[in-house]
């Protein structure tokens, strides 16, 4: 499958503290970036998680009916309709493009079972794949312990195939570093025929890990993300099993 474009935005120098009522920090347009060193939160397991549900405007509620139009009708029980398949196949996918100091680059995905090792090289790590949208979504791992081994790195979310775009989801990234306030990036911008986002990337700035917001859309998949940031990977199509519910 293929990846995200996106060109490096400006950098700018608003950083945000966070919200003190919800501990939490919100990465906008405005507020787009957050140093973790400064936060003293570069160190441990970075905790990255994917979580999203349907919209509710998706799916039609009972309409009502008017009794004087239709004063039978108004007085049938409301008829029983099953979800629509497109509620059902909604399977985002969480992935990372890596880069090391020593030039080593990957990606570490659901597809082709490449879930990464958080002790050894690349140190980021997937937890599995969630393709239910269940509450606990996907995670990974990134050990900040190991933060000198890395370069860079590009969290990005996928729609697997035949499934809505990502305007028929409410899907929120939210990173728990080791200490301090979580940091959340909401992908709710209305991008109807996206099929992945760019969401945060996360830089080894002269010792400085620092995390930038990009929600950057596209059409295709991981190779338009490759191009889009230059990492310079082979894509093939890939696919996976089935899942049993």
């Amino acid at each position: 499958m293929g990846l995200l474009d996106g060109l490096r935005r400006g950098r700018n120098d608003d950083f945000d503290s966070g919200n003190a009522a919800t501990n939490a920090i919100e990465l906008t347009k405005r507020h787009s970036h957050v140093s973790l060193t400064k936060q003293g939160a570069a160190t441990g397991h970075l905790r990255i998680n994917l979580s999203w549900q349907m919209r509710t405007s998706d799916f039609g509620g009972p309409q009502r009916e008017s009794l004087l139009r239709h004063p039978f009708k108004a007085l049938r029980p409301p008829e029983v309709v099953g979800h629509s398949q497109s509620m059902v196949n909604v399977d985002l996918d969480l992935g990372c493009l890596y880069e090391l100091q020593d030039g080593t680059k990957g990606v570490v995905q659901p597809l082709g079972g490449y879930l990464g090792d958080v002790n050894g090289p690349p140190y980021v790590k997937l937890s599995g794949d969630d393709r239910f949208g269940s509450a606990s979504g996907e995670t990974i791992y990134v050990n900040l312990d190991q933060r000198e081994n890395i370069k860079r790195l590009l969290v990005f979310a996928y729609i697997y195939d035949q499934t809505p775009a990502f305007d028929r989801t409410k899907a929120v990234v939210t990173l728990y570093p080791s200490n301090g306030p979580r940091i959340e990036i909401s992908l709710d911008e209305r991008q109807p025929q996206a099929r992945s986002c760019a969401v945060v990337l996360i830089e080894n700035v002269k010792n400085e890990i620092v995390v930038r917001r990009e929600v950057r859309f596209v059409y295709g998949f991981q190779a338009e993300l490759d191009r889009l940031y230059g990492w310079g990977l082979q894509w093939g199509r890939g696919f996976k099993t089935k899942a049993d519910r």
